[in-house]
């Protein structure tokens, strides 16, 4: 398990974003802070599974420090998000699955490595 920072900021015209210094474009929202807390690991979940099978290195996490240092994160609120991601070596494998599976997962996503690996995660983790 690798944790990496997220910033938290809130206008008081929206809701809490979140951003990922260590990965630019990795963003979320919540309308409340659990909501923005939750969508920070799915969002920091799917960039990196997406870097990952896009052949992308992954950064190692920066430090707190040298986060705030950058006075446009100054005003942001820093937590913790931990992926339960293992960051290595993505290996193709083949699955061999009923047709009728095949039918519904392409039904909810486009990206079958990225579902099966996720139900994968999910059972495992229970």
């Amino acid at each position: 398990m690798t944790a990496f920072i997220a910033l938290l900021r809130k206008d008081k015209s929206s809701d809490y974003g979140v951003d990922f210094p260590d990965f630019p474009g990795c963003v979320t929202a919540g309308e409340t802070l659990e909501e923005a807390r939750k969508a920070a690991l799915e969002a920091l979940s799917l960039h990196i599974e997406g870097m990952l099978e896009d052949g992308e290195a992954i950064p190692q996490p920066s430090s707190l420090d040298h986060i705030m240092k950058n006075s446009e994160n100054q005003d942001a609120v820093a937590f913790l998000v931990d992926t339960p991601l293992s960051i290595g070596k993505v290996r193709r494998i083949n699955v061999t699955l009923p047709e009728d599976i095949i039918q519904k997962i392409d039904q909810v996503t486009k990206n079958r490595s990225r579902f099966l690996a996720q139900a994968a995660r999910e059972k495992l983790a229970s």
